[in-house]
């Protein structure tokens, strides 16, 4: 589905251009991976050959994974069906990859299976509202190659935004870089605390009996 996009991609990404951008997300990548530790970051797509974006991470491992092999790459599989059990991530990275598929929100779904309570959801993207938006819009309308190489479409902040929550999460901060063309979305995995029921006291209802002094008055006047 994607292979079609690699030669372009990875061509853009060599140019000035593309070295711009990967040296201003790369930039911004120490801040926003100060806080994210634990054991595993995860890298759902492949974004510049040599891993820009996890030379700033504070996890014990990371793992780029994508639908081909590629340099940098270290395992592949479909980005909508990721080769782990549920809960077992703890940082989530999709540079650019909502961009490039055809079933965002089904990669999302896929990302929030994976990662543990309280995991790290980080998202890059390019602004539709930019100057590349609308580039890449009208490139649509006149049946020109899109813009960045290989993109389907490019999402908003706000539609970010609505799909994490709907998915648990909550969004920490957003920066926006190269002139506001790129942003860095960052998001915690909703922690859902469990209240224990407590089983309800039987209480036990009181017998009524007869006194035996009106079962004998009774007696009485039925002889």
């Amino acid at each position: 589905m994607l292979q079609a996009f690699r030669t372009p991609l990875a061509a853009w990404l060599d140019s000035p251009l593309g070295q711009r951008v990967l040296r201003a997300e790369s930039a911004l990548a120490g801040p926003v991976l100060d806080d994210v530790f634990g054991f595993e970051l995860l890298q759902v797509g492949s974004w510049g050959a040599e891993g820009p974006l996890l030379r700033a991470a504070r996890t014990q491992h990371t793992t780029v994974l994508a639908p081909w092999p590629d340099p940098g790459v270290t395992l592949c599989a479909a980005l909508d069906a990721l080769p782990f059990p549920a809960d077992c991530i703890d940082a989530v990275l999709l540079p650019h990859t909502l961009e490039w598929v055809e079933d965002p929100y089904a990669v999302l779904r896929e990302a929030e299976r994976v990662l543990c309570a309280d995991g790290c959801l980080l998202i890059c993207g390019f602004n539709p509202w930019s100057s590349w938006g609308l580039r890449q819009a009208f490139g649509r309308v006149l049946r020109r190659p899109s813009f960045p190489p290989g993109t389907r479409r490019l999402l908003s902040e706000r539609r970010l935004r609505d799909w994490v929550a709907l998915l648990g999460f909550d969004v920490e901060r957003v920066h926006a870089y190269f002139g506001r063309r790129g942003y860095w979305l960052k998001a915690r995995k909703r922690v859902v605390s469990l209240t224990p029921v407590r089983p309800r006291r039987r209480v036990r209802r009181p017998v009524l009996v007869a006194a035996p002094e009106a079962r004998s008055q009774v007696a009485n006047a039925r002889r």
